[in-house]
């Protein structure tokens, strides 16, 4: 395993959804490894957003596209002509996705398969990662971890436009990209609940805590008891950017689909994650309102086995449950506490704090 610098370095890399949560913090650190960073979003998704305090635009080509506008995408690809395509840009919450079931289906579906399409037009050697969601599996709530293996679905809006965007892709990679020795590799990543500074996307738990605890209120909780696979969102960029090294170095894993998550047994309930968020931040407070029978159905269990990616990118979890929501909070306290508009520092500090972390465990990526 090539460490992953070594990899993106004077590359030229384009993401999609390079202004979400994920993205932004993906495209600080294709910066951080010596990358040309291209993005393409419709738009800052949310306000406040770690896109503008971190100032990600200064340090990327900023494009404000729609990816269901396959024309205007396929150009901006064609005259960049990168070398690694991130795939992010959806419509990525659960309960927006209940209000515009339409439009979830068509951007997280189609929007996928544009983006596939562009690079079949482009007709060069390309890797591209295809982000998805742990919400593709056909969750029955067992209590084992789901294998890349396990039935796709879903029956909620959200998750059946995850599986049908693994159709497309499967569809792409069976159809047009046989051949991994044309240069074009496909890689599909599935990951699970992702926390980390810079989040405010409604109706997510850290989120809604931070901002109603910044200005002293009580914070409403749907689900204390719902149990899930807690991770810092440098976790699964951790395995994102991994496994787009393994594929340009090989196309032995071409078309292949990884999950990315905690070690089972760090599965948490909701209520464990603000105890521990509770003990670097003051004055929490909190309604249980799971009795509310307004609420739309929501996954109460959810594992995800990643034993496939420790077997073929030697990829494992960087940190304790402790730790991830530490480095979590800590990020929203400097923002609060009068860093709203130079965060960028403190994100790098938090990415170089999570390298180090992982060389000291050893983690292939990290390591020299």
């Amino acid at each position: 395993m090539n460490h992953i610098k070594e990899t993106y370095s004077g590359k030229k890399v384009l993401i999609t959804g390079h202004t979400g949560f994920k993205g932004s913090w993906l495209s600080m650190w294709l910066t951080k490894l010596g990358a040309e960073v291209i993005g393409i979003s419709e738009s800052v998704p949310t306000n406040p957003s770690n896109f503008i305090a971190s100032n990600v635009a200064s340090m990327v080509q900023d494009y404000r596209v729609d990816i269901m506008d396959l024309n205007s995408v396929s150009s901006i690809i064609i005259k960049h002509n990168p070398d690694f395509i991130f795939h992010l840009a959806a419509q990525a919450l659960v309960y927006p996705a209940y209000k515009n079931p339409v439009e979830t289906l068509t951007v997280n579906a189609i929007g996928t398969a544009n983006i596939l399409e562009a690079i079949r037009l482009l007709d060069k050697p390309i890797i591209a990662i295809m982000i998805t969601s742990d919400k593709a599996y056909d969750n029955v709530e067992w209590v084992w971890g789901y294998r890349e293996s396990d039935l796709l679905g879903g029956s909620d809006p959200y998750s059946a436009s995850k599986g049908m965007a693994e159709l497309a892709i499967k569809t792409y990679v069976n159809s047009y990209f046989t051949n991994p020795e044309n240069g074009v590799r496909i890689g599909i990543t599935r990951a699970g609940n992702v926390i980390g500074g810079g989040d405010w996307a409604k109706n997510r738990i850290v989120p809604d805590c931070m901002e109603a605890w910044s200005n002293n209120k009580v914070v409403d909780i749907r689900r204390p008891d719902a149990t899930r696979p807690w991770q810092h969102v440098l976790e699964p960029l951790s395995g994102y950017l991994s496994l787009g090294s393994e594929l340009y170095n090989s196309p032995i894993k071409h078309g292949q689909a990884y999950n990315f998550g905690p070690p089972a047994n760090q599965n948490y309930p909701v209520r464990d994650l603000i105890d521990e968020m509770s003990s670097s931040w003051k004055n929490v407070r909190w309604n249980d309102t799971s009795n509310d029978l307004s609420h739309l159905h929501e996954a109460g269990l959810l594992k995800l086995n990643c034993d496939k990616a420790l077997f073929d990118l030697e990829w494992l979890p960087t940190m304790e449950f402790e730790e991830t929501v530490k480095m979590t909070v800590d990020w929203y306290k400097a923002y609060y506490e009068g860093e709203k508009e130079a965060m960028w520092e403190f994100s790098s500090r938090q990415i170089d704090e999570f390298t180090r972390l992982a060389e000291s465990k050893r983690r292939s990526w990290a390591t020299y």
